[in-house]
């Protein structure tokens, strides 16, 4: 199942439901990271936030193996002089 109904205190704690936190994860509790999108909130594992921004950083870097992370804020400085 997709979805569960869960309830925000007034202090703003949130219980997530055990199956939701045993699919990813996190049964004994972890850190988390909340996206807000719009009015919606995304919550995902830091490994998987850390994966998904690898994952950017792979496809942006493709075909530049040695690039650099100083390269890389020049190319995009560059970009934002050419705009």
């Amino acid at each position: 199942m997709k979805y569960a109904h869960a309830k925000v205190s007034a202090s703003g704690r949130l219980s997530l439901p055990a199956r939701f936190r045993k699919a990813v994860g996190l049964e004994r509790g972890g850190d988390v990271v909340i996206e807000l999108d719009g009015r919606e909130m995304h919550i995902m594992t830091t490994a998987e936030a850390v994966a998904r921004s690898q994952a950017i950083a792979r496809r942006l870097l493709k075909g530049k193996p040695k690039f650099s992370v100083d390269d890389f804020i020049a190319e995009r400085r560059r970009e934002a002089e050419r705009e």
